[in-house]
């Protein structure tokens, strides 16, 4: 039957056909100039011969026997190359066109991998050109059977992959500087962080001292800190402190707190009045939008007059208590209950304590890094905490200044990533006399 009787707005000559799905169907309106069918590139688009689709797609076609050899390439491809179609059809194969590393590839991966599968696709190439230049591709082929199955050509589409590997290259470039310049954070870092911490400790007659400093990130500085030092004769300040925060910021915190604390300790000893000097600086220096404050213990040791030990006062704003481990084998905390945070208020109440260190005895101070680090368990809140650490210490003790913070640093090392934040340790005991013997 005529389409023109069938009521259609269509006619014989019309090249909308409904009935094809492979032509465009556009809203027929020949008085808006809009409308695509009525322009002439859409007119020429329609005109467009298959053997021009081919020629002059935006990829590369060639189609090989299956020996490999150039059977037909359309002319975009040789515009490419920079070849005439008679240097390449009939004598040509495509593992020719390949560069050494890429005919390697083709012949002991591409290759078999199209024989057994049929079908290889977006593999990165590199193809030489005719001036000897290289042109990085994405290749994927098919092997296109006859009517008995049995195989008869092979078809491979190619796309030029320059841009693509252009911005690969500098993703690669920016990469590499990236990684020059974290190198180079790390590096600053670490002196950084070198000259927030003493260069070696004092050595005390009568005492054994060992401290350690547990970095979880070596790409921000942490705020932890920790001194032992002279005062006057015959007696010993010590410090170990937690600024909050990471970074340059409190860096400059943890520097201002360590030279406080020492400045202060030689105009008055007394630790109450040393930790209330630190609390005044940092009040007065960091207020308003953006305070900062930092636990801390101070401590003053002196030779206990009636015997081998020591008499160690500590004040404690806000920090966490300090671990005595007993020559008898016994441990506990060193509670300072209501210490605050030093730097947040005008007049901060700093908890203090007094003990006897004798033969035997290890005091052993940390930072809240330690409590706070992640076991390995399926519990992704499961922290270490006060009493596993408390465990730990009756299970150690009786040890020494250096055993202590041996073991501790096995503990964090145990931890992995679990531990979060820098961890400082300072341990001090009294050794037993040669008649006691060490355990």
């Amino acid at each position: 039957m005529s389409r023109s009787g069938d009521g259609g707005s269509g006619g014989p000559s019309d090249p909308r056909d409904p009935a094809d799905p492979s032509t465009p169907s556009y809203p027929s309106n020949p008085s808006n100039p809009s409308n695509p069918s009525n322009t002439p590139a859409f007119s020429a688009l329609l005109e467009d011969s298959v053997e021009d689709l081919y020629e002059h797609a935006p990829c590369g076609y060639l189609s090989t026997l299956l020996d490999g050899t150039i059977a037909k390439v359309n002319a975009t491809l040789l515009g490419w190359l920079g070849y005439a179609r008679s240097d390449l059809v009939g004598h040509t194969t495509f593992a020719d066109l390949l560069t050494v590393g890429g005919r390697i590839y083709h012949e002991t991966h591409y290759a078999p991998l199209l024989r057994m599968q049929g079908e290889v696709s977006g593999v990165a190439l590199e193809l030489k050109a005719a001036d000897g230049s290289r042109l990085p591709v994405l290749v994927t082929s098919t092997v296109k059977n006859g009517g008995d199955g049995q195989p008869l050509l092979i078809r491979t589409t190619i796309f030029d992959a320059s841009d693509r590997r252009a911005y690969e290259t500098e993703l690669l470039r920016a990469r590499q500087e990236a990684e020059r310049e974290r190198e180079e954070l790390k590096r600053v870092n670490a002196v950084l962080q070198q000259t927030l911490l003493p260069p070696a400790l004092v050595s005390v007659p009568g005492l054994d001292v060992a401290a350690h400093y547990h970095i979880a990130s070596a790409d921000m500085v942490g705020g932890d800190f920790y001194d032992l030092f002279p005062l006057a004769a015959g007696t010993w300040g010590l410090f170990l402190g937690d600024v909050c925060g990471k970074g340059a910021a409190a860096a400059a915190i943890t520097s201002l707190a360590r030279y406080t604390l020492r400045a202060a300790a030689v105009y008055d000893p007394d630790p109450v009045a040393v930790l209330g000097n630190l609390n005044t600086v940092l009040n007065h220096e960091y207020q308003g939008d953006d305070p900062r404050f930092c636990t801390v213990v101070f401590g003053l040791l002196t030779p206990d007059p009636g015997g081998d030990g020591f008499r160690i006062t500590l004040a404690s704003g806000g920090h966490p208590p300090a671990l005595l481990l007993r020559a008898d084998g016994s441990a506990d905390h060193l509670p300072t209950p209501g210490g605050q945070l030093v730097g947040v208020l005008p007049d901060a109440h700093i908890a203090t304590t007094t003990i006897c260190l004798a033969a035997g005895d290890t005091l052993l101070l940390y930072t809240d890094g330690l409590t706070e680090a992640h076991t390995p368990s399926n519990d992704e809140d499961d922290r270490y905490g006060d009493e596993a650490l408390l465990g730990f210490a009756r299970a150690l003790a009786p040890t020494t200044a250096p055993g202590a913070v041996a073991a501790i640093r096995d503990l964090l090392d145990s931890f992995g990533t679990g531990v979060e934040d820098d961890t400082a340790v300072l341990a001090i005991g009294v050794p037993r006399q040669p008649s006691e013997g060490h355990q």
